[in-house]
């Protein structure tokens, strides 16, 4: 349990560093999931900070999903996370539903959130549409779920995309408000990581949308499952315009397509954009996007193949899922079980 302790140069509450964040198991695991999520993920494992990782699969069912392909596409994208480098001991790994603390939170959360709050949140009225009044109750408190996925581990940084930082500004606002409502400081304001070239990979038909796992078109993404072959097909016939790439960043600005493929390429490389510039400006996309299809192989290929390899073993999957449970309830439960406290009720147990 990550207990505040004061420190005697502040008077700010201190919270041990834990890092938490998670990702839908409601599709297959894309390049976007690769660059925006899992290769930071990875990095912040081997910074030797804690790490929490969760599959959410109760988030998932905020729309309906089929039962059975649920299952297997947690199961694949645990393999996902464990190809791309999580190390399920030296961080935790596990699927949100096997931790009952994230369910019992989410509901002294929706007691502590406001309607305003949750009306505001601009991702449940993309979602939503015209059909608001026809969605689940799920769909419109799910963000006070996500808040309790992040304090049940009272962490104190969740690595979030620039859509995401709405979610987390509402996390801080709860955690304050729950704070200030009984007189403790009990929960961190979680900080967000912001970072990296490709922080949100967009699509390879519309530069001006983000790839997703949900596109009807399987040729706006790159699947983590997809060969070789398909990942090199998928690139070269990215969207692009006529123009070679420009000699200085500037010349991105009105050109969506062709930054994206720059963010693309320094991402798997690990280069700023300035540099991939600077190495390939003035160049055609005829070069330079089977450049970007060998790195974009080398780098994703060994990931497929070994996702394929996890995925002949269910059962170790659900293994590796199972201890990280355990090892996640045991951080949450206490927090849990305090928050319970806090707020009033009497938790008798048999012993």
């Amino acid at each position: 349990m990550a207990e505040p302790v004061q420190t005697p140069q502040s008077s700010q509450t201190a919270f041990k560093p834990r890092i938490f964040s998670g990702i839908q198991p409601s599709g297959g695991l894309t390049l976007g999931n690769y660059l925006g999520a899992l290769k930071r993920f990875v990095e912040k494992q081997n910074e030797g900070i804690e790490t929490v990782y969760c599959l959410v699969d109760m988030h998932a069912i905020t729309v309906w999903q089929d039962p059975a392909k649920l299952r297997q596409q947690t199961r694949e994208a645990a393999a996902g996370f464990i190809a791309a480098g999580i190390d399920p001991v030296r961080s935790i790994l596990f699927n949100q539903s096997q931790v009952t603390a994230h369910a019992e939170l989410a509901w002294i959360f929706n007691c502590v959130a406001r309607m305003g709050w949750m009306s505001r949140m601009t991702q449940f009225k993309d979602k939503a549409g015209k059909n608001s009044e026809n969605v689940s109750l799920g769909l419109f408190a799910y963000p006070a779920l996500m808040a309790a996925d992040i304090l049940a581990y009272k962490a104190t940084h969740v690595p979030v995309g620039e859509d995401q930082k709405q979610h987390l500004e509402l996390c801080r606002d709860i955690a304050a408000k729950f704070n200030n409502d009984f007189g403790v400081a009990f929960f961190p304001m979680t900080e967000p990581l912001i970072e990296g070239a490709a922080t949100r990979v967009m699509s390879l038909r519309d530069g001006t949308k983000k790839m997703s796992k949900s596109d009807p078109s399987d040729q706006s993404r790159i699947n983590l499952t997809d060969d070789a072959d398909t990942i090199a097909k998928k690139i070269r016939k990215a969207k692009t315009d006529p123009e070679p790439l420009p000699s200085d960043l500037e010349g991105l600005k009105d050109r969506p397509e062709a930054r994206n493929l720059v963010n693309i390429y320094a991402a798997l490389a690990g280069m700023t954009a300035e540099e991939v510039i600077r190495d390939h400006g003035g160049a055609p996309f005829g070069s330079f996007k089977p450049a970007l299809a060998d790195l974009a192989v080398s780098v994703m290929s060994p990931i497929t193949t070994e996702m394929n390899r996890l995925m002949q073993d269910v059962a170790e999957i659900d293994r590796i899922l199972g201890e990280g449970a355990a090892r996640a309830d045991a951080i949450a439960r206490p927090i849990v079980d305090e928050v319970y406290d806090i707020v009033g009720m009497i938790r008798s147990r048999v012993i």
